[in-house]
């Protein structure tokens, strides 16, 4: 019986599609290098089906697996822009929101007397 991370089994479907787009890149970038499963794996590091489901989009396979594959097609560089915080629209809306939120704060504030 395999464990299953709860993480995995909640994966919102746009992230779940996400995942499978980039294993079917991973995928293809492989066969376009014309690379069976078995020598890829091996440069990999990691098992055939490791691989397979890696290009299949398994959420269960770890960071560092894609991570490699990146990096044996020469974009692992591409990684940390994934998660740059000038992308980030939803902290950056966070943070304007917080702007407002003082600016009422302090417009409600009644004047000191000198």
């Amino acid at each position: 019986m395999s464990k299953t991370s709860i993480a995995t089994v909640q994966l919102p479907a746009s992230a779940a599609k996400a995942l499978k787009d980039l294993g079917d890149n991973l995928s293809l970038a492989r066969q376009r290098r014309k690379e069976s499963l078995r020598t890829w794996a091996s440069r990999m590091a990691v098992s055939v089906p490791t691989l397979m489901r890696m290009e299949k989009g398994d959420p269960s396979v770890g960071m560092g697996v894609y991570a490699t594959a990146l990096w044996l097609m020469g974009r692992h560089s591409a990684l940390p822009e994934v998660a740059a915080p000038a992308l980030d629209l939803n902290a950056l809306e966070q943070d304007i929101e917080a702007v407002r939120q003082r600016g009422r704060r302090l417009s409600r504030k009644p004047e000191l007397l000198l």
